[in-house]
């Protein structure tokens, strides 16, 4: 078994309102349930908005400490899955599940061994 990163890529804004986010977490949370029973899941997180990050780059012999996100853009990194999945057609079966439920794009990535 390999495990794949399933990140959650959302645009940047605010965030929606409940009456939108409710019925998502309820099956974000149902997909999770269901990973977990077929021995899938492995952990997941959300993350804060991509302003609360923070960015240090190596530049002279310095480490510069920046605030924001690494780059600038119209949607970042919201959350992520991670998963042991068979082979890479398990794992974008997995990551389908997870877009429809989101209706956010998810980028699949192996882990490296």
């Amino acid at each position: 078994m390999s495990q794949y990163l399933l990140s959650i890529y959302q645009p940047d804004g605010p965030v929606p309102g409940p009456e939108v986010l409710e019925p998502i977490m309820r099956d974000l949370a149902a997909l999770n349930r269901e990973m977990q029973a077929a021995g899938a899941w492995v952990f997941a997180a959300g993350l804060h908005p991509a302003e609360s990050a923070t960015v240090l780059r190596p530049r002279d012999g310095e480490i510069l400490i920046t605030d924001g996100p690494f780059t600038e853009g119209k949607e970042h990194l919201g959350g992520f899955t991670v998963i042991e999945a068979q082979d890479l057609d398990a794992a974008l079966g997995w990551a389908r599940k997870l877009a429809g439920v989101t209706t956010l794009p998810v980028e699949v990535r192996p882990f490296q061994h």
